[in-house]
């Protein structure tokens, strides 16, 4: 833990919406990811205004208050609560001439610092390199270039041309790097559905203890913490649930409002986990002053990442921390497919145990095959996939009455029973609500 004087002093600014509530809410975070970063707020300066300014963000009188502020408080660098584009961030660099970073840096910062295998490194990499290319671009306008055209290239090439060049490569060296990920991924992913388990994945906000709910559930020791995005690497353990089954569940990256589109984007294999589970677990802080904020800033990931319509468990966490029961007992009357718990004191576990279940149950298909004995393979298929209800040796065929998940309903079709009153061969399917 880093000593107060060995942080970095930070001079924030914000512009400022109608909604307070959600102004403070905002600048706490901001000072959140800051000393999670490894530095401190010293001072803050907002400002009211429609939109920023296009070439310093701020107004020109709060570019010189700002000046003024960091002048006096020996700050070592500016933090805006947004996101500059090239331009706004070199002229606010060149007018306070000191060090200016953005929410996004910011977050890709933190990233890096949290990413400790090689997959999770690569992907800061890249985002952290598609957000410098038109950065580094812009630091350059100041001095003459080049064109690098026929005749220029090579030796005799501009700083600025030399520093793109290079940063392009990195790029594409990185993007290849993590495609031979996703394809690893892939095989892994492939092996692990031929296991008799369905997967979940637990989603939601940073620090809204999606890790310390993996502990509780699977008896694991987890790294949890309560800093924002304790967790940038996908874990997945394996849950006992009721009738001798399991299943696997992974913990993932917490998410963040305006989480940076490049970090998406470079977190795509990572995130493909929860694209490619059976089902999600949205675990809330239901403490939080600002939790409908939270599901929003969620909710708008799931929507790029096309898991939105996924069937959803809500987890609203952190119980212990909300003493009003009929608060508690309201949330999980408003929302379907609900459960309030404690992941820390495990109040409510077995409810929500329970609900898991059944939504599992939702996702099985109930069916009755006639097998002939040549295919008896096949028993052994619906054991390994599923549950064997009843089965009854006759002298034709093997009755096998059995919960299967869809995918391996569907190969068994030709062997199921004829429905009653139906001339045709057809599966008997019953989803469970």
């Amino acid at each position: 833990m880093l000593e107060v004087q060995d942080r970095e002093r930070a001079v924030a600014f914000a512009i400022l919406s109608d909604d307070d509530a959600a102004d403070q809410y905002s600048l706490a975070e901001l000072a959140d990811l800051v000393h999670t970063a490894g530095g401190t707020i010293i001072d803050t300066l907002t400002q009211n205004r429609d939109r920023p300014d296009r070439a310093t963000y701020m107004g020109k009188g709060k570019v010189e208050e700002l000046l003024a502020i960091t002048r006096e408080s020996s700050a070592d660098l500016v933090i805006v609560n947004g996101e500059l584009s090239p331009t706004q961030l070199r002229n606010l660099s060149k007018a306070l001439d000191m060090r200016v970073i953005d929410r996004t840096q910011l977050i890709l910062d933190i990233f890096a610092q949290r990413a400790h295998t090689s997959e999770g490194k690569l992907q800061v990499e890249l985002a952290q390199m598609k957000y410098l290319l038109p950065r580094i671009t812009s630091v350059y306008t100041q001095f003459e270039r080049q064109q690098g055209g026929i005749g220029q290239r090579g030796p005799g090439e501009t700083k600025l041309e030399a520093d793109r060049r290079r940063i392009r490569k990195r790029i594409d060296l990185l993007e290849d790097e993590l495609d031979a990920v996703r394809q690893h991924r892939r095989i892994q992913k492939k092996s692990r559905k031929e296991l008799p388990f369905h997967s979940g994945v637990l989603v939601g906000y940073t620090s809204a203890g999606k890790s310390t709910l993996l502990n509780t559930l699977s008896g694991s020791d987890v790294y949890a913490d309560p800093q924002l995005f304790a967790t940038l690497d996908p874990t997945t353990r394996r849950v006992a649930l009721p009738d001798a089954r399991a299943m696997m569940l992974t913990d993932t990256v917490g998410f963040i409002q305006n989480l940076p589109h490049d970090l998406v984007a470079a977190f795509r294999a990572t995130l493909e986990e929860v694209t490619e589970s059976d089902f999600l677990i949205h675990v809330v802080d239901c403490s939080h002053p600002q939790m409908d904020t939270q599901i929003a800033a969620v909710n708008q990931v799931l929507k790029e990442l096309d898991a939105l319509d996924k069937p959803t468990v809500t987890v609203f966490n952190k119980s212990d921390l909300l003493k009003d029961q009929y608060e508690l007992r309201r949330l999980v009357a408003d929302r379907p497919n609900s459960v309030y718990v404690s992941a820390l004191t495990g109040e409510g576990i077995d409810q929500l145990i329970a609900l898991i279940t059944k939504v599992l149950q939702s996702l099985l298909a109930n069916l009755t095959l006639r097998i002939p004995y040549d295919r008896s393979d096949l028993v052994a298929l619906c054991h390994e996939s599923g549950r064997v209800l009843n089965i009854e040796y006759t002298p034709e065929a093997i009755i096998v009455e059995a919960q299967v998940s869809h995918e391996v309903a569907g190969r068994l079709k030709e062997f199921a029973e004829n429905a009653p009153g139906d001339g045709e061969e057809t599966l008997k399917v019953r989803r469970r609500v």
